[in-house]
């Protein structure tokens, strides 16, 4: 007992045990403002949740006026642009994150990374206008009626020729979403140890064997990690859709036609949200599009420590 009391009281002598409770507090504080916001949407989304209650995900009908709300048209069309962002940014992505650790100098790997972070902090907003005034335009006039074309009687390419809707917008958040893949899946390559390359090297491998026999699959959970905290960011993106995605809360077979996401409907309808049910509604569809982010996240960081922690390949 005495060794106990002589060691508590040496600790706090030397400021260990301050230094250890303050940072347990500020951990805490992150996990208790997660569950104090997730609370909050819980708790200001009742009157939607009672009166919908499950149909509120699987209905589409959002009519403020008639007080009819269903966000599966807000749900659709936030799944199907960033899954076109993930088809077009994966690709992309992985192989620039391969280019830079595997095979690029020194120097010219430190300065793509450097631009790379640079083109992940761009507002979104400036995306979005710069999809305006020229993506919106090459799809209305030349991608969108040559996929027409060439995809003649094929639902997904099919339809009026507007320039906005899902494809738009899954176009512009890839543009978006390639930077956090390529900075993630670069630092998970980087992480794998050495010793692995040379190993391959040493049993005659080239190269480009040693990353794509050896390297990938050791890093294969890290860039699967790299992958989905991308898809979060898509999954949360707002202006940028906002403004390109047509905002028609609709379900339609084209990639040509107006949607609507989760993200733009609140940002573009909670100020003219006057009901109680029609503010209720919109809230909990954020609290949907909350829940949706942080599994997507949590999984991805788990992932990655995967491969830092020292995952093998299978």
């Amino acid at each position: 007992m005495t060794r106990v009391v002589t060691r508590l009281a040496s600790k706090l002598r030397s400021g260990d045990l301050y230094a250890h409770a303050f940072a347990m507090l500020f951990g805490g504080a992150v996990v208790g403002l997660a569950g104090l916001l997730a609370w909050e949407l819980w708790r200001t989304s009742a009157l939607a949740r009672h009166a919908f209650g499950l149909r509120f995900l699987v209905t589409q009908t959002w009519d403020p006026v008639a007080g009819q709300f269903g966000a599966l048209a807000f749900v659709y069309g936030t799944v199907m642009t960033s899954a076109i962002a993930l088809l077009i940014a994966v690709p992309l992505g992985v192989g620039v994150a391969i280019f830079l650790a595997e095979l690029a100098p020194p120097r010219l790997s430190a300065f793509a990374s450097m631009l790379l972070e640079l083109l992940a902090a761009v507002p979104s907003v400036i995306y979005g206008l710069i999809g305006i005034a020229v993506l919106v335009p090459a799809m209305r006039q030349y991608i969108q009626p040559f996929l027409e074309t060439v995809f003649h009687g094929f639902p997904l390419f099919s339809g009026p020729t507007y320039g906005i809707g899902l494809l738009t917008a899954g176009i512009i958040l890839a543009v978006m979403i390639v930077p956090f893949i390529v900075s993630v899946g670069r630092e998970v390559l980087l992480s794998v140890p050495r010793e692995q390359r040379e190993a391959a090297l040493a049993l005659g491998a080239t190269r480009w064997e040693s990353t794509w026999k050896v390297v990938l699959p050791y890093a294969r959970p890290g860039l699967y990690g790299a992958v989905f905290l991308a898809l979060g960011r898509a999954l949360g993106e707002t202006m940028a859709v906002t403004m390109v995605i047509g905002n028609r809360p609709e379900i339609a077979a084209s990639l040509f036609a107006p949607a609507y996401s989760m993200a733009a409907v609140i940002a573009n309808e909670f100020s003219e949200a006057s009901q109680p049910l029609y503010l209720h509604a919109l809230i909990e569809v954020g609290l949907v599009l909350f829940l949706l982010t942080m599994v997507v996240n949590a999984v991805a960081r788990g992932l990655i420590a995967a491969t830092e922690g020292g995952g093998r390949a299978r």
